[in-house]
């Protein structure tokens, strides 16, 4: 028996001395591990590797030494000497004399790693009782292995762990080193034992690597929710029970950790901050928690060092670390479901004001001087019309940052817009000084506000600027209130009288007056002369009418009749001339949809060569700018005697000379005097006369724009939108007398004279058409999506539009598309470069970390290569302009690795739409509170909840590159302003189960008015679903049928009485004839799919009274059989659309059918045999146009042939 003791004493002994020969080495192969990670980052360690297997070692030997500090200090008591001698083994492979073979070193490493899985997985190390029982020297070693750890493990939240835990192993230390009494502290080292149990957990969960990083964020981000407060609970007990201390080291942690604090807690709030957004319901407490936050973060972001009297920097310290304990105690109580509205939660805003009142008077410097910051920009009023813009957003913001400065926002907002009513072009020339005046009071305001919300070194502006510039205001107010009559302020003469029609007969834009010799010189040069290849160049200074010249001959029936083939080429600055010829290529093929880069066909010169191999073409090339291009682009035309032509427009003689074969350029020559006197009446009164009281200075006018169409053309929007009356013409008389056209700056000045005279709301619109390429095709259509992504403010996308046709800025081409003119397009560049409106960052013009001042709104191209230092994205660049931008829009297919975007907390508009987005850039995203336009591209199967904070957005587009359904999670319902969503297939079920999402039946979004892309289940779950939009006007909504289901359930669409366009689809042709419930009387455009429609079902579709456009795919019509359309009447169907239709006969009186039809297409309509010839009876009809239906030719034929009959018209196309 006393052997037997022994003997185990014995075994006892052996196993000690191995635990203490283990600790020994594997302590020793720390330092080695640790020393060759320093040499192989520094490049000081001899090997052949590549720099990613360089980079690799340095990944896998990081995460080694971090579990072998955690092994070290907490696991190693086990005895675990195969694992000790596995890791003694890899380091010794590291110090091979012959160097490191990275083979060998990732075989060892990976076998190490999965031992280390199955190690820590095996090992019950999260019981409370090994911390617990710790000596307090092994404890103290714990803390040192934590910190370690989180080092090597490098994930951003583990910086803030990091931290704390400094703080923490410190304060423990003074303990330890008997510096401060037990019973000071005894409360808090429980705690602090059990949160260094909390970061061992989440730091060997995170060693396994096992799980998604957003699951380690997740346990990272609820860890720090718990160790913050026992750091704050620390912080306290340093600012009360120890501040007496008389021990030397006492006062030097106290100094090192006050001088930390403002860091920590800066961080601490934001982690709280986020916290509460995703995981708390919004509630007037959590509001008054938001706002107090805010404060303090404000508060901690300024240097306090550079702005609070030394002296005091550490009371005040104090009080926030006071503050932040308060409202962390807060956040817990609500969680726990304590009473919301305790004393402390209401007692917070009173505190803001205390705090505000100590700092002001106790705390701060000298008061900083503002008298410095002046205007820094030209174009006052387009300042204003922004600035109002913004504030206007701001006063109707819930957001918390707004609250804190709510009310002078307010006062700001409504005095400015009492200035500028007195102020109109004349008042702002008679008291310049006091416009002036109001300028730079404005852009302090502005400057103030927005240094606040971006928390950029807004604590003076808070305490000091922002309420002297409110006061300001307020007397500059109320001089110009005294200084200028109230009846002669802004006069909005400028307005349309009518609106401005869009269509091919439009008189604006397309008046030509005068070169009728040059255009039968033109003619006769393009239809007679010599076999061979000629090129007939039009040269001449902008605007003076080239580009018009060259399209009416163009489109002269004698020439479109001469030629086999004809292109017309829009060069500019393109440098791609494969492009160009591209383009030209699909015009001669005949293809007219629109084609991108990564179409162009690198063969297209060859082809296009065989294309026109054998006929007679004409090719327009406008706007040629050199002799290379032009080269380039007239090589692959053969050289065939068959009379083809080439027109070519220039402002530069050169490229016209060496493009001469035969003729001699034609050099455009300015209007006569009669015919800019012709132009200008017609611009300004179409097909009527001008009044005689008008010639004489309609004609002086006239003279004065020295023969320049462009001139004439502007000056006549002007002119056109003014009064018909004398006094008011002799204005503009005036205004040209200094003007001489003779060069393009001078060109710029009328380009100005028309901008001055656009409505204030539509200055900026014009200006932000800049970011679109010249000669660019903009679509109507786009334009307000447009506008708003660029934060103005758009009520009526069609009234901008108008008025911007009146006034020649803007050229209308058919219903659909506009362009801007090469001169207003650099003015408005220009303008917008001047006025810090907008800027394009790509190739050499990277921005850098200067102090210039930076655009309100930047675009990147894809050709521009970001790095992780990049200013945009790295929140550690001390870039203040960064932080005050607006808008943001990214070409690109991702962002550096370290890119963040919660630093921009000013923007209203991002779009990211071709960049996938991580998890955490997704969540900071929903930190970005002011945003109204927001385009994004994820992977995610939802919106995360840090979305619900997004209370001012209003346009949001997702695509889901993942390709599944993204379901509307709660945070979407959140978002009451919320205007226009198109997520790809955004879903109200779980495809994972297929059942429905239920939702609170009060959940409602009034303020939306589109919704694409929504899939719905074909259930009764989802009949009532559409009475939460219950002002929707464009819908798109897919039904999908649910397994097991009998029948498909369609949503009552009747309820929607706002509805102006309606895209329905089923993804099986089941009967459309169960939806009883009908159709909203105010849908203008339908286009069903996937349907079978029925006599009656088309009769309801037919009885809707506004109906214009009705598009049928993929459907079938009573079974296939026959379409009786017999007392069925569209009564204002414009365009009729079948396409993939199913029925085999048509039985239609078309005259009584469609009275009014303009367009009917038909398209792979196999089973229908023919066109009824009723159709032809339809005297308002245009168009039938037939795809993939041979069958259906002699239908066509017989009815253009009956119209030409009747009618004695070719008329039908």
């Amino acid at each position: 028996m006393e052997r037997g003791k022994e003997n185990e004493g014995q075994t006892k002994g052996e196993d000690n001395k191995s635990l203490v020969s283990s600790r020994v080495v594997l302590g020793e192969d720390i330092v080695n591990l640790l020393d060759f990670i320093e040499r192989l980052n520094s490049r000081r360690v001899q090997t052949s590797l590549f720099m990613y297997q360089i980079e690799e070692l340095t990944e896998e030997l990081t995460f080694l030494s971090a579990f072998c500090h955690l092994y070290y200090s907490f696991f190693l008591e086990s005895c675990n000497d195969e694992m000790s001698n596995e890791i003694h083994d890899l380091v010794q492979s590291l110090f091979h004399p012959s160097g490191v073979d990275m083979q060998l070193v990732s075989e060892k490493f990976y076998d190490l790693f999965e031992n280390i899985k199955n190690y820590i997985s095996s090992h019950r190390y999260a019981e409370q009782s090994r911390v617990t029982t710790m000596t307090e020297d092994h404890f103290v070693g714990l803390l040192d292995a934590i910190l370690k750890c989180c080092s090597a493990l490098n994930f951003p939240s583990f910086e803030l762990l990091q931290n704390v835990f400094g703080n923490l192993r410190d304060f423990h230390r003074l303990k330890v080193n008997g510096c401060v009494e037990y019973e000071t502290i005894e409360y808090v080292l429980p705690r602090l034992r059990l949160m260094a149990l909390r970061v061992v957990n989440i730091c060997c969960f995170t060693l396994v690597g096992e799980t998604a990083v957003s699951l380690v964020h997740s346990k990272l981000a609820n860890l720090l929710l718990e160790v913050i407060p026992v750091e704050l609970e620390v912080m306290h007990i340093c600012c009360t029970n120890l501040k007496g201390s008389n021990s030397v080291e006492v006062g030097r942690f106290i100094k090192q950790l006050l001088e930390a604090s403002p860091d920590i807690l800066r961080e601490s709030l934001i982690h709280l901050q986020e916290h509460m957004v995703n995981a708390l319901t919004p509630s007037a407490s959590t509001c008054n928690i938001h706002v107090m936050i805010e404060f303090l973060l404000i508060i901690l972001t300024d240097v306090l060092k550079d702005v609070i009297h030394h002296d005091k920097l550490f009371v005040l310290l104090a009080r926030v670390i006071e503050l932040t304990k308060e409202v962390f105690v807060l956040v817990c109580n609500i969680e726990e479901n304590m009473n919301e509205a305790s004393d402390a939660n209401l007692n917070l805003m009173e505190n803001i004001e205390l705090l505000k009142e100590d700092l002001k008077n106790d705390f701060l410097k000298a008061r900083a001087d503002s008298s410095q910051l002046r205007f820094p920009m030209s174009d006052g009023p387009l300042f204003m019309t922004l600035l109002l813009t913004n504030l206007k957003d701001l006063v109707n913001s819930n957001a918390s940052s707004v609250a804190l400065i709510k009310e002078e926002i307010k006062q700001v907002k409504e005095d400015l817009e009492i200035i500028r009513s007195f102020f109109g072009y004349v008042e702002q020339e008679l008291h310049r000084d006091l416009w002036t005046r109001v300028l730079d009071e404005a852009y302090e305001a502005e400057h103030a506000i927005h240094s606040i919300l971006a928390r950029d070194h807004g604590l003076l502006q808070l305490i000091f600027i922002l309420p002297d510039t409110v006061e300001k205001i307020k007397l500059v107010k109320k001089e110009v209130q005294e200084k200028i009559p109230k009846s002669s302020g802004i006069i909005v003469a400028n307005a349309p009288n009518k609106l401005v029609e869009r269509n091919s007969s439009s008189t604006v834009g397309k008046i030509i007056v005068g070169f009728e010799e040059e255009t039968e010189w033109i003619i006769r040069k393009l239809t007679s002369g010599p076999d061979e290849i000629d090129v007939i160049s039009i040269v001449g200074m902008p605007g003076i009418g080239k580009t018009t010249l060259a399209f009416r001959v163009y489109n002269e029936k004698s020439i479109v009749d001469h030629f086999d083939v004809c292109a017309w080429c829009t060069v500019d600055q393109e440098r791609n001339e494969k492009k160009l010829l591209q383009k030209i290529f699909n015009q001669v093929v005949g293809f007219k949809e629109r084609f991108s880069e990564n179409d162009i066909d690198e063969d297209v010169a060859d082809n296009l060569r065989k294309k026109l191999c054998g006929q007679r073409y004409l090719i327009v090339l406008d706007d040629m700018w050199d002799t290379a291009t032009l080269d380039e682009l007239t090589r692959p035309f053969p050289e065939f005697r068959k009379g083809s032509r080439v027109i070519l427009t220039s402002r530069k003689k050169e490229v016209a000379l060496h493009g001469k074969c035969h003729s001699d350029p034609l050099y455009l020559r300015l209007l006569r005097s009669e015919e800019s006197w012709e132009l200008l009446e017609k611009k300004v009164f179409g097909e009527e006369r001008c009044p005689d009281e008008l010639k004489d200075v309609g004609k002086m006018i006239a003279r004065k724009c020295d023969g320049l169409p462009l001139v004439l053309d502007l000056i006549g929007g002007v002119i056109s939108r003014k009064e018909k009356k004398e006094v008011l013409w002799l204005e503009v008389l005036n205004n040209l007398s200094s003007f001489i056209f003779k060069d393009e700056e001078e060109v710029v000045k009328v380009i100005q004279l028309s901008y001055d005279h656009l409505s204030d709301h539509v200055k900026p619109c014009l200006v932000y058409l800049a970011i679109y390429p010249k000669d660019k095709d903009i679509r109507i259509s786009e334009l307000k999506d447009f506008w708003i992504g660029q934060g103005l403010e758009m009520k009526s996308a069609e009234e901008v539009v108008n008025e911007l046709i009146s006034s020649s800025l803007v050229i209308p081409f058919d219903n659909s598309i506009c362009k801007i003119h090469d001169l207003v397009h650099d003015f408005c560049y220009i303008k917008s470069r001047k006025e810090k409106l907008f800027d394009f960052i790509g190739g050499s013009n990277a921005p850098s970390s200067s102090s210039g001042m930076m655009a309100r709104g930047i675009t990147i191209r894809r050709l521009f290569r970001l790095d992780e230092n990049f200013v945009m994205f790295n929140q550690e660049k001390k870039n203040a302009y960064v932080k005050h931008l607006l808008t943001l829009k990214v070409y690109g297919y991702c962002l550096p690795h370290k890119s963040h975007l919660k630093h921009l907390r000013l923007l209203k508009s991002l779009d990211l739409k071709d960049i996938t987005l991580t998890d955490s850039l997704l969540n900071e995203i929903g930190m970005l509170v002011h945003l109204k336009y927001l385009i994004i591209q994820t992977k995610a199967k939802a919106l995360p909840p840090s979305f619900s904070n997004l209370c001012n957005l209003e346009t949001l587009v997702v695509n889901n590159v993942k390709g599944s359904y993204m379901v509307l999670s709660p945070c979407f319902w959140s978002l009451a302003k919320l205007r226009e969503v198109w997520m790809t297939c955004c879903a109200v079920f779980d495809p994972d189960i297929n059942e429905p999402i239920v939702l609170d039946e009060d959940l409602r979004l009034e303020n939306l008015k589109t919704l694409y892309d929504l899939y719905l289940p074909g259930s009764e779950d989802t009949e009532d679903f559409f009475k939460r939009f219950p002002n929707l006007q464009n819908l798109e909504v897919y039904i999908k049928e649910l397994p097991d289901c009998s029948k498909i359930c369609f949503p009552r669409l009747d309820v929607l009485n706002e509805l102006e366009q309606l895209r329905l689809s089923a993804f099986s042709r089941y009967s459309f004839n169960e939806y009883t419930h009908g159709f909203p009387s105010s849908l203008k455009k339908m286009k069903l799919s996937g349907l079978g429609l029925t006599y009656d079902s088309l009769s309801r579709i037919a009885r809707l009274p506004n109906l214009q456009k009705l598009i049928l795919e993929d459907t079938i019509i009573e079974e296939g059989k026959e379409w009786n359309m017999e007392d069925v009447t569209f009564q204002n169907l414009k365009s009729l659309k079948l396409e993939e239709l199913d029925f085999s006969e048509w039985q239609v009186d078309a005259e009584k059918s469609f009275p009014v039809l303009e367009k009917l297409c038909i398209d792979t309509c196999v089973k229908l045999m023919e066109i009824p010839e009723s159709f032809g009876d339809i005297a308002s009809l245009e168009l039938i146009k037939v795809r993939h239906s041979r069958q259906l030719k002699e239908s066509i034929f017989k009815i253009k042939e009956y119209v030409e009959e009747m009618t004695g018209e070719d008329k039908l196309e």
